[in-house]
């Protein structure tokens, strides 16, 4: 009878987790369809307002449904999916050089006092100029655009990844340490079994944030130079005064950037210690 009874609480705690799932799931789903379509609806009265203007009919092109038309043809020109690919290289690529210098930085700052101390100042300096600011010097030292983009990208997005995972070391038990030394653990296997498992939310929560500061720097830094990329495209498009295209490239920003962000914001779920169904 206990067994019985047993089995049945948990088969209802298990069907209320599963119901609260479903209900957060659909409240999701409805929030996202709901603010899609206002926005729709404000771009699409905004764009038949320009429209019906005689002053600014030549602007129409901003329009939703002008907007959504260039898609196809973008598409079938290639341009698309050309300057996504070489946006996506230089983002992918400075967010790496980010993660590989950030994440180390980070550990050490959050193990060793001094060292923290110490860069504090300089970091802190470094930290507040505008990434888009080092482009002379990172011109001049690069002989390719793309490798300015890139370093730009990797300044800009190294701080985030530092401070959060410095962030997420002091908050991990100093005991947890102090055991593992006691059972002779080498300092390879405190990294790889203690150190990196701990702040592997803090980690990702620091690329997340990498990546807002990173996709904002890019498109202005395809601006400057480049002939390729989105920030390119969008260039390229308004001296053409393609404003179809133009808005067609803008959207694709918004819906790359957020997907991205998305991807981030699950990968943070699936490594927070805090996993409660509610």
């Amino acid at each position: 009878m206990s067994n019985e009874a047993t089995s049945g609480a948990a088969a209802g705690v298990t069907g209320s987790a599963g119901t609260r799932f479903a209900l957060a799931a659909s409240r999701g789903a409805v929030n996202f369809t709901l603010g899609l379509v206002v926005l729709a609806i404000l771009w699409g009265i905004g764009g038949y307002m320009i429209a019906a203007n005689p002053k600014t009919a030549n602007f129409a092109g901003f329009g939703l449904l002008p907007t959504l038309q260039a898609f196809p043809e973008l598409w079938n020109l290639g341009k698309l999916q050309a300057a996504t690919y070489a946006s996506g290289y230089r983002l992918g690529s400075g967010l790496l050089i980010a993660v590989l210098v950030g994440v180390p930085v980070g550990i050490i700052m959050g193990r060793v006092e001094w060292f923290r101390k110490l860069t504090h100042s300089p970091f802190q300096l470094l930290r507040m100029i505008s990434p888009l600011s080092w482009m002379p010097i990172a011109v001049f030292v690069f002989k390719a655009w793309d490798d300015s983009i890139i370093f730009l990208i990797a300044f800009a997005s190294v701080w985030p990844v530092i401070y959060q995972t410095a962030a997420g070391l002091s908050k991990v038990d100093p005991a947890w340490f102090k055991v593992a030394r006691n059972l002779g653990a080498t300092p390879i296997q405190m990294l790889t079994q203690i150190i990196l498992p701990a702040i592997s939310f803090d980690i990702v929560t620091g690329i997340r944030l990498a990546l807002g500061v990173a996709w904002v720097v890019l498109v202005p830094a395809e601006l400057l130079g480049v002939t390729s990329g989105l920030g390119y495209a969008i260039k390229d498009a308004r001296e053409t005064l393609s404003y179809d295209h133009l808005t067609a490239m803008v959207l694709t920003i918004g819906v790359i950037g957020y997907t991205l962000d998305t991807l981030c914001a699950l990968l943070i779920k699936k490594f927070s210690w805090h996993r409660g169904d509610a």
